[in-house]
């Protein structure tokens, strides 16, 4: 026999089963299982997209809840930037006045209260 004729031989009978709709089988087994990655992959991306929604409320939430809190703060430093200017205002009234005495007195009014309540907390 001729070796050539055997291999022709050999791949002819190799080859029959493709030609005459193994190609096909196969085919359509794989677009089969290709179905079958593509629903699991989707339900893998619904899932994540499910995370990611929950994600992204949770983090409109905590930034509501900051921006509240911010705004409460930026009210309380208000309230306190006032407090503090009418006092600063009554402290330059005292020190512009010309009066030595006064700011004597006031001085020592100071000095005596701080001593009353150091020794009573003693």
């Amino acid at each position: 026999m001729n070796p050539r004729r055997d291999l022709r031989g050999n791949r002819a009978a190799l080859f029959d089963g493709i030609e005459e709709g193994g190609i096909r089988a196969s085919s359509s087994y794989s677009h089969e299982i290709d179905e079958h990655d593509n629903e699991r992959a989707i339900e893998g991306l619904q899932d994540r997209v499910i995370l990611l929604k929950r994600l992204s409320g949770d983090i409109n939430e905590e930034v509501d809840n900051h921006n509240r809190m911010l705004d409460r703060m930026g009210n309380d430093m208000d309230s306190s930037r006032g407090v503090l200017s009418g006092t600063m205002d009554r402290f330059k009234m005292v020190f512009e006045t010309k009066s030595s005495r006064r700011m004597f007195t006031l001085v020592a009014s100071f000095v005596v209260i701080f001593l009353v309540i150091y020794y009573l907390t003693r």
